[in-house]
């Protein structure tokens, strides 16, 4: 109990004031197939680093609101929604494709920083360099804690130029077959996990870095044979071997440090930031609070719920908490409602015996869901990020008028 305490206040230390993502670690390909948004949706979600908020608004719902307790996160996404709406696409693709931009600090205190909230200004005040290419770590992907980390892997990796080579050979296969062909002749499993690495992924240090709360590893550790840092091994090596990477701009980022044109989120291709900038980025909006705290403070009824993976921080040490959430999320449901939701798990457990209150009665959660397991099951396989244990989409019988 006392390693868990030290852990937990690890976590806590390092998620207190710091910038965790700087880029979203959920595939939105599989959301927007799973959500099936339409123009009368209203969409809650928790904002992360925004990249997925931008992804829904192409899709057109009348609302996206996107949530989040770290205010920083939230800062993110609304530098990026007055970026959209005050500069042209090839300044804001240097921003967010390559991760910095030689004119920066004018381009922020002359074109966005009178458009930003009180507290984004004061965010960014602080954080005027992290777009700064002359900085050591060159890139916005390598900042925030997420980003030190991603850092020092690329560090990791370029003080290995076999590794370096057989990295970037991967990144640019043209085919899984390439790129099977390059993982076994480059011997990529044995140049990448030294007994450092593997040293490294075991602290709780750094899984907080990559937001990781120790109720997570435990759940890994608990279903995982090998562990935590066997699992991480074995879903880099199925990334590499059996998903295309020409596409899969997330671990490009990570790898790398930026995107390319043809490898990005949809939000950086020119057509969709001009669809954005027309208007639909006008759909999205900003809350700093719990899911709770917004749905009790919302009067209209939600439709699609996007919860990531953050029951995992709940279920084991606020578990009251995780009740209220749910039925907050019962009572705003709309009569069609969809909630997806990822865990560390293999399979998770804590949802369904969770008990809310429905017209004065008791109910079990897992009473008021419809599972689409088969489609979860599916879409879980074409994962590019490939770090989730699982996904889940589930219809919830709505109540709100």
């Amino acid at each position: 109990m006392a390693f868990q305490g030290i852990a937990n206040r690890c976590f806590n230390v390092v998620h207190k004031q710091n910038l965790i993502y700087n880029t979203c670690w959920e595939d939105p390909s599989l959301d927007r197939q799973a959500l099936q948004l339409g123009p009368q949706d209203s969409v809650a979600l928790i904002t992360s680093a925004g990249c997925n908020s931008l992804d829904y608004a192409l899709e057109g719902p009348a609302e996206v609101h996107a949530i989040d307790v770290n205010p920083l996160q939230n800062a993110l996404l609304e530098l990026k929604i007055v970026a959209i709406r005050s500069l042209e696409f090839d300044d804001f693709f240097q921003l967010f494709g390559h991760g910095r931009h030689a004119d920066w600090q004018s381009i922020y205190r002359n074109r966005v920083r009178a458009q930003l909230s009180d507290v984004a200004k004061r965010t960014w005040d602080k954080r005027i360099n992290f777009f700064d290419g002359s900085h050591r770590r060159r890139s916005f992907y390598f900042r925030g804690t997420s980003g030190l980390f991603a850092w020092l892997i690329n560090r990791y990796v370029r003080r290995r130029p076999e590794l370096r080579s057989a990295v970037d050979e991967l990144l640019e296969a043209d085919s899984l077959e390439q790129q099977r062909e390059i993982y076994r002749r480059r011997n990529v499993d044995h140049l990448l996990w030294t007994r450092p690495l593997r040293w490294m992924l075991r602290r709780d240090a750094t899984m907080a870095m990559l937001g990781v709360p120790r109720s997570q590893r435990n759940q890994i550790d608990r279903d995982y044979p090998g562990g935590l840092a066997k699992f991480i091994q074995d879903r880099i090596a199925h990334v590499f071997q059996n998903m295309p990477l020409k596409d899969n701009y997330f671990w490009r980022v990570y790898l790398t440090g930026e995107y390319t044109p043809d490898c990005c989120p949809e939000y950086l291709r020119a057509d969709n930031f001009d669809a954005l900038k027309a208007g639909l980025v006008d759909r999205i909006q900003v809350h700093t609070s719990t899911v709770e705290g917004f749905l009790r403070q919302h009067d209209r009824p939600i439709s699609r719920y996007v919860l990531l993976d953050h029951m995992d921080w709940l279920y084991d040490r606020f578990p009251d908490l995780l009740v209220s959430e749910w039925q907050a999320i019962v009572d705003r449901a709309s009569a069609q409602a969809r909630v997806l939701w990822r865990s560390a798990a293999l399979e998770v457990d804590f949802v369904d015996p969770l008990q809310v209150t429905v017209d004065g009665k008791p109910v079990r959660v897992g009473d008021l869901l419809t599972y689409q397991n088969e489609l979860a099951a599916s879409l879980h396989q074409d994962d590019r990020v490939n770090t989730y244990g699982s996904f889940y989409i589930a219809d919830l019988r709505g109540l709100a008028a």
